[in-house]
């Protein structure tokens, strides 16, 4: 299957199964647009992020990460559901409580012979910044779809993207998310992290020679679980697992390096204020 029609197959998977999902609209999570503000202002939510992740694409290990990042909307626009492994995006339609789409950047941390002694022989991989584009649809209140397709600059370069569908459930303070994922690369991303150059392996010994092509990178699943202490804080925890598969999954890197089982967890606190310029 190529890279496209596994694109193609996604899409409509999405938006197949989105649609038969439900025709239930729980209505607390996708409300009405109250009565605008005349004063201007706006809520902005500084959030701090700690995740541990694998250090590189395929790797076995994990490592810590913290950051920053910040959202910034109209007081009179009601809060939005973000995953914990949302792109950083901005949407260029806000009337529609249920589309949004618009630029989307991630940045990858690349990958380098500290991650692990025995990448010897393999190129170094520089951070890579993906800008690119997304789109997110709620076909009920309680389910989101979402795809981001980016290009990736600096390190790896090629296309790159991802999708997936969140279960919402609101209780009280407390809001659970549960969800698919599915990632997917060009020829050219595939080749920087899970190919396997025939000089390289001579040099290498642990590893054969290996070009994968482009499609499906992983499947897994994403779980999160937010609690609302009032109106200034709140926390998220997470925890998702993916798992490589096809030309990534056959790669030797994962299977005698690393692990095709990919775990990422993490957890934030964000601090909310309003402010009116």
């Amino acid at each position: 299957m190529t890279f496209f029609k596994a694109a193609a197959l996604l899409v409509a998977s999405l938006v197949a199964g989105a649609g038969s999902a439900g025709a239930a609209d729980l209505g607390s999570l996708r409300t009405m647009r109250p009565v605008a503000d005349a004063s201007g202002t706006y809520v902005v939510t500084l959030t701090a992020n700690g995740q541990f992740l694998p250090r590189f694409p395929g790797s076995d290990k994990l490592t810590g990460v913290v950051y920053p990042s910040v959202n910034i909307r109209r007081i009179e626009e009601p809060a939005r559901f973000a995953a914990p492994d949302d792109g950083f995006s901005i949407s260029v339609l806000d009337d529609n409580p249920d589309v949004r789409f618009g630029p989307v950047i991630r940045v990858q941390a690349g990958r380098y012979l500290s991650d692990d002694r025995r990448l010897l022989g393999l190129r170094k991989l520089n951070w890579s910044v993906e800008p690119g584009a997304f789109f997110e649809y709620f076909p009920v209140s309680f389910i989101r779809t979402r795809v981001e397709l980016r290009y990736s600059l600096n390190g790896v370069e090629g296309l790159v993207g991802n999708a997936g569908i969140d279960f919402i459930l609101p209780f009280q303070r407390f809001t659970f998310s549960l969800g698919p994922r599915i990632n997917f690369a060009d020829a050219t991303y595939m080749r920087g992290y899970f190919g396997v150059r025939p000089s390289e392996a001579v040099i290498n010994g642990l590893l054969p020679a290996y070009r994968p092509g482009a499609g499906i990178v992983s499947t897994g699943l994403l779980g999160a679980v937010s609690y609302k202490w009032n109106e200034t804080y709140m926390t998220t925890a997470y925890v998702g697992y993916n798992r490589l598969i096809d030309e990534a999954g056959r790669s030797p890197i994962p299977r005698r390096l690393g692990s095709r089982d990919q775990l990422t967890f993490g957890a934030s606190l964000s601090y909310s204020f309003n402010y009116t310029p």
